[in-house]
């Protein structure tokens, strides 16, 4: 193959501007996002049940959907939440194998059979379903600077200008309004329906008959009689559409030719929907639109195309109002996208250097730096064929392999160089007798590489997808470097060299002449320790047995995570007060929350929710996203997110009517809400509400006492004071009251009930019948409601109920079926989440019998990781080894390289504890690429040592010959990879804890590797190959070598020390 392209250097450059053009192009095609899509596909169920408890809601609405939901396939967990605003919702989250339109479709078909067993309330409010991630790309917030636009109006011009607009955005899952639209307001007064002895359902039923569309038809339409000359439609107004026409409404018509209007009994006005949550951006009220990626989208594109779209519908805004957006996840992904793309160039400029250090020629280290764009060029090619985008995984693993690609153009230019200054030879042919040489060199270390990462393809679940990111641009920049290797750098090699004389590297003068001799010394050293380290070859054992047990304490000692924690540029804070406190309670907490948080000089904005929040909905909830300004006008770690949400805590905590949480965003938001664990206590026993929220009591005092953790909390609304209404069933019946009545009465006086629809300016809007304010604040106003019995005459709930104080769940949980209470927490300072997940775990454990707890989100991800973590790292190496064997075709030379992999793990883990680092993905992946990088060195050392034994000279002769061709191309290689990463270790900004985590294992991994394999590589394959003489095949390769007695040139080497 390389004399094809030695003779046909064109035919290397078509393939190779073929590369690059197919690659330029697949750039521009490529999504962008900060991370792929690694969590599971989430399908999400919405249902409201409005006026039903949580209880209610859980029992008859998202037990009955759950049932249907379970054999799904694909399905990993599902949770459900039931809130006391009577809003429910079921997240089914999948395989990440799963199509999740596909999902989706199923279901929904499971829904549509659950459907008949809902109640009517139910289905008419509509059940959604819906695919979207959990964090929110973006918040866009509608305000206005004329006072006389209140929130409400700001909501309503939302709901119908942006909101529809921005759900149109290619990209966009869910947007979802904080803010309500107009409504139509029935506020009915009980005691004048008691006076006019009417009834709730009385305004409900003749609202849904007077204010509908009536389809009339025609006149003169077909079949007609003979001369019909006169065709037109029929007009009937039917719906309503002011305040003024619903007050004309007839509830009632007298005998007398009176008549009871809607406006007798109830004041109507064009209000609010709803009135559950209201949007603040610092501090000013104002309504907003929280924007999810849909789990195909391109954050940047998606952002951008929402800021584009605001842009021009701001044109039409009214005087006085503004969006703008305050907070933008995607402008972390953009920063940590960008810096990673200037870590590569200064990878490839770092290498560059080593190159030229070592060549000390233009040609011959512009040759191997070519070779570098063209494969990640290639690379980009692959990644658009297979359906990856352009992320943080993607950019770190071409981080990561520049100081790979380079190294097999390296060896080939290394060795024609070699061959040229020694020999004199012309480029041509020198090129020819290098590839003759090193062809097989390259194929070897080519299969020990794509040997390690091909393993890492066939791993399933969220890990598998963050493994395959990495692999898939290793194997592919691989493959690609080990072409270029073979075709295109031989091609060049052969036609742009120019011919020197034998020995012209001792000639030079000045740097390059001292560097040439200082590292022929150098050569010449390290054969002659060779030579002496195998004289002494099991003492070296022994010391390679010293080096594994470190590796096995330095590894066991790791405290172990899933990703490293990342400053993103945003911190949350999640505000709850006691239960039964009122959102204007809540209102003056953020106040002060907002006051405290806008003062941090590394604040610019902060984006507050009332009524809403992670854990839950309801009027005691607040949630903020707080931004942070740019990370280069706050550097230095005292400035970090982190930091600043651990100085808001302390802050925080002297506001006593709340209790509230600051923390920073999870590494991949779409595995959780925060940092730290997401633990489910179950009742698995049935057990009961009352006994499962003690046991989680216990826990959390159990958790609170531990030095593993901190911030051990409830993840979700606490119980809550209830007003029960006691029914006296035979005092019902013996009044004449019905219970549909009574249910129907409570229902539209205190819940509201939605009627049917009007048009209002070009849409319709839902008609809401409610009791005024005033007659629903106190316990004594329930039984006050009056309802009309068989008689047709108005009896009030006094007469047959009373009422007391109970406390109830106001949200509950279910886990897989299972009732269930929700805590999340994080490890204590100086402590992994690893060592929290264990200590929970221990915890748990000695909770009463008829407890059980799972994991949920990025912890149950971590703990998947670490289970599969010995089986990656024991494939890889079965491949390496298998894949030698075939190669070699002997089982002796495997057993020498991969006892140098070892070697190459002291240095990934000992470089971890250095820096305090933990045993997280970037971790892995950092040692499976190291596994490759060691191996690679002893291929190329035992390759050469093969070659010469077959060709009849000495065992150890041939491995000192070796060491002396393999030297310089082995430590330019090192290098080059080592300072390639470096600019990986000494990152800083946005998304430089994870270029430290990957960057520093690899780094110490290789300088271990390097520093230790060019000792050790030589003493395994001479013991190995004195111990293993293998196969008929092996004996007839090596029948030149003298017998072990005689191994007297250079060194001697005494059997006993072989063992």
């Amino acid at each position: 193959m390389a004399r094809f392209f030695i003779d046909r250097p064109i035919f290397a450059w078509v393939i190779a501007l073929f590369i690059i053009v197919a690659g330029a192009v697949s750039i521009t095609q490529l999504p962008v996002a900060q991370y792929p899509s690694v969590a599971p596909p989430s399908i999400v169920v919405s249902a409201a049940y409005p006026g039903a408890t949580a209880t209610t809601l859980e029992n008859s609405v998202l037990s009955v959907i759950e049932r249907e939901m379970n054999g799904s396939p694909g399905l990993l967990y599902m949770e459900s939440v039931a809130q006391a605003d009577g809003s429910g919702s079921i997240t089914l989250s999948f395989d990440p194998s799963t199509n999740p339109d596909l999902a989706q479709v199923d279901v929904q078909n499971r829904l549509s059979r659950a459907a008949p067993r809902l109640p009517s309330v139910v289905t008419q409010n509509g059940v959604r379903v819906d695919k979207a991630r959990s964090n929110f790309l973006l918040f866009t917030i509608i305000s206005s600077d004329n006072p006389e636009i209140d929130p409400v109006a700001l909501g309503d011009y939302a709901s119908r200008n942006i909101l529809p607009e921005i759900q149109r955005v290619p990209g966009v899952g869910q947007a979802q309004l904080f803010g309500t639209e107009r409504a139509m307001r029935i506020w009915i007064d009980p005691s004048k329906l008691v006076g006019f002895k009417l009834s709730s359902n009385d305004v409900t039923a003749a609202i849904a008959a007077q204010n509908a569309q009536v389809t009339s038809g025609t006149i003169g339409d077909l079949p007609n009689v003979p001369g019909q000359s006169i065709f037109a439609a029929v007009v009937v107004k039917g719906q309503l559409t002011s305040a003024e026409q619903f007050g004309n409404i007839v509830l009632r018509a007298n005998a007398d030719g009176s008549s009871v209007r809607l406006r007798d009994v109830a004041r109507i006005e064009l209000g609010a929907q709803s009135y559950g949550t209201q949007a603040r951006l610092n501090g000013q009220a104002s309504s907003g639109i929280g924007v999810q990626l849909s789990p195909s989208g391109n954050a940047l594109a998606t952002a951008k195309a929402i800021r584009k779209r605001l842009d021009e519908l701001s044109k039409f805004f009214p005087p006085g109002v503004k969006a703008t957006i305050p907070y933008d996840s995607s402008k972390f992904v953009e920063i940590s996208i960008r810096q990673v793309v200037e870590t590569l160039l200064e990878a490839v400029v770092l290498v560059f250097l080593v190159m030229y250090l070592f060549m000390q020629n233009i040609r011959y280290t512009i040759i191997p730096t070519l070779v570098v764009p063209i494969t990640l060029l290639g690379t980009f090619g692959t990644l658009l064929a297979l359906g990856y985008s352009i992320n943080v995984l993607t950019m770190f693993g071409m981080v990561l392999v520049i100081g790979i690609v380079v190294d097999d153009a390296i060896v080939v230019v290394e060795n024609v160089e070699r061959i040229m200054s020694t020999e004199g030879l012309h480029p041509l042919m020198a090129t020819r007798k290098a590839m003759g040489q090193i062809s097989n060199a390259i194929i070897g270390v080519t299969v020990v590489l794509v040997s390690v990462f091909v393993p890492l393809l066939f791993f399933s679940g969220s890990v598998g997808n963050i493994y395959r990111q990495f692999a898939v641009v290793m194997l592919s920049s691989i493959l690609f470097s080990a072409f270029m290797a073979l075709s295109f750098t031989p091609a060049l090699c052969a036609s742009l060299l120019k011919p020197v004389e034998a020995g012209h590297h001792h000639a030079k003068s000045g740097f390059f002449g001292w560097f040439n001799r200082g590292f022929s010394r150098t050569t010449h050293g390290y054969e002659g320790l060779v030579a002496r380290v195998l004289k002494r070859s099991g003492r070296f054992l022994v010391i390679y047995g010293v080096i594994i047990a470190c590796v096995v304490i330095l590894f066991g000692r790791l405290p172990t995570s899933f990703l490293p924690n990342e400053d993103q540029g945003t911190i949350l804070v999640n505000v709850q007060l006691p239960p039964g406190a009122t959102v204007e309670r809540t209102g003056k907490v953020m106040t002060q929350v907002e006051a405290f948080m806008l003062k941090q000089p590394e604040v610019a904005n902060m984006v507050s929710v009332l009524g809403f929040s992670f854990g839950g909905t309801g009027q005691n909830a607040g949630f903020a996203f707080v931004a942070l300004k740019d990370w280069k006008e706050r550097a230095g770690k005292e400035h970090s997110a982190q930091t600043l949400a651990g100085r808001a805590f302390g802050g925080l905590m002297g506001i006593r009517d709340a209790f509230i949480f600051p923390l920073s965003p999870p590494p991949i938001p779409e595995l959780g809400r925060s940092n730290g664990f997401a633990f489910r206590l179950q009742d698995r026993g049935g057990l009961g509400h009352e006994a499962l929220l003690a046991a989680r009591n216990q826990l959390l005092g159990m958790a609170s006492q531990s030095k593993l953790l901190t911030g051990v909390r409830p993840d979700g609304l606490e119980d809550a004071s209830q007003l029960q209404l006691n029914i006296d069933r035979d005092k019902a019946s013996a009044l004449g009251v019905n219970f549909a009545s009574i249910n129907s009465a409570i229902s539209t006086a205190l819940g509201s009930s939605y009627v049917n629809d009007f048009p209002n300016a070009g849409r319709l809007q839902r008609v809401v019948v409610q009791a005024d304010a005033p007659t629903r604040m106190q316990p004594e106003d329930l039984l006050r409601i009056n309802v009309l019995n068989s008689a047709g005459q108005t009896v009030p709930f006094s007469a047959f109920a009373h009422t007391e104080w109970i406390t109830g769940p106001m949200q509950t949980v279910r886990y897989n079926g299972f009732p269930t209470m929700r805590i999340a927490g994080e490890p204590a300072p100086g402590q992994s989440t690893g060592a929290a997940i264990a200590e929970m775990e221990r915890l748990a454990a000695q909770l009463p019998t008829g407890f059980a707890y799972e994991w949920t989100g990025q912890t149950y991800e971590e703990k998947l990781s670490g289970s599969t973590a010995s089986i990656l790292f024991a494939f890889s190496l079965l491949a390496v080894f298998l894949c030698l064997a075939a190669l070699y075709e002997s089982w002796s030379i495997p057993f020498a390289v991969i006892l140098v992999v070892p070697l190459g793990v002291l240095g990934v883990t000992l470089a971890a504890h250095l820096r305090g680092l933990e045993n997280d993905i970037y971790f892995k992946v950092g040692l499976i690429t190291i596994i490759g990088l060691s191996a690679k060195n002893a291929v190329l050392i035992i390759e050469f040592a093969k070659d010469l034994a077959a060709q009849g000279m000495g065992l150890v002769e041939a491995v000192l010959q070796a060491v002396h061709m393999r030297f310089r191309p082995i430590l330019m290689t090192s290098m080059a990879f080592i300072l390639g990463v470096l600019p990986l270790v000494l990152a800083s900004g946005a998304g430089s804890a994870s270029q430290r985590a990957i960057g520093t294992g690899v780094m110490g991994g290789m300088i271990t590797a390097t520093a230790l394999s060019v000792f050790f590589t030589p003493v395994f394959f001479v013991v190995v190959r004195s111990i293993f003489k293998g196969s008929e095949r092996q004996r007839r390769m090596y029948a030149h070598e003298k017998q072990e007695g005689e191994l007297a040139a250079p060194v001697a080497v005494d059997p006993e020390n072989l063992v």
